[in-house]
């Protein structure tokens, strides 16, 4: 497991109502997914995005059940399967085009492979993966966070953020994405570390 000490040791000095939530919650224990590919990585985002995880996890696990014998479909695979029978694994319409167009992007390169993407910036890895239809800017800070292992990625337009933060600070209403972006800029470079505590947040008991 990663030690996140020197990121604790940070956010508690940074921040009165985080080191309370930080003595709730306890040491840090974000897990990372680091195994898998860019690829696989988003095509899991894609599957889950606007799905309870039950429903998206049965869906995902359909989408794997058709590529019997190995870990992940490679791109090449998935592009070649026809669009009828991704529907029926319970995918959209959008979400099969987002598929497609996603292993056409990662043949074409402009989604690296695992060892090139870790060479690249947060701003680079953005920059490139939104062109990918379906993938916004949210689904790339997923991947930034539990794929590569980044520190310092602040999601602002995540709801568990939101929630957790107006909860942690005793709002009564939840913050913008625009109103919680500057908040962020006293926990750098440990934002990451941040969100995961405000993702905790929502959790405990009131």
């Amino acid at each position: 497991m990663t030690d996140f000490t020197e990121a604790l040791t940070q956010l508690r000095r940074s921040d009165t109502v985080l080191r309370r939530l930080i003595g709730k919650v306890g040491p840090c224990k974000l897990k990372l997914k680091n195994h898998r590919s860019p690829f696989r990585a988003l095509v899991e985002s894609i599957t889950y995005q606007q799905l309870n995880g039950t429903a998206a996890a049965t869906i995902f696990g359909r989408v794997k059940a058709l590529y019997p014998g190995r870990k992940f479909a490679q791109p090449e695979e998935l592009l070649a399967t026809p669009d009828e029978r991704l529907r029926a694994a319970g995918l959209s319409r959008a979400k099969v085009a987002a598929f497609k167009d996603l292993a056409r992007h990662t043949i074409s390169g402009l989604v690296p492979s695992a060892p090139a993407i870790r060479k690249l910036t947060d701003a680079q890895i953005v920059e490139r993966l939104t062109v990918v239809r379906g993938i916004g800017p949210w689904t790339v800070e997923m991947l930034l966070i539990f794929n590569l292992g980044r520190l310092d990625v602040w999601p602002v337009t995540d709801f568990g953020v939101r929630k957790g933060f107006a909860r942690a600070y005793g709002l009564k209403k939840l913050p913008t994405p625009k109103e919680l972006a500057p908040h962020g800029d006293k926990w750098r470079p440990y934002r990451t570390i941040a969100a995961w505590y405000f993702w905790r947040a929502t959790e405990l008991e009131e």
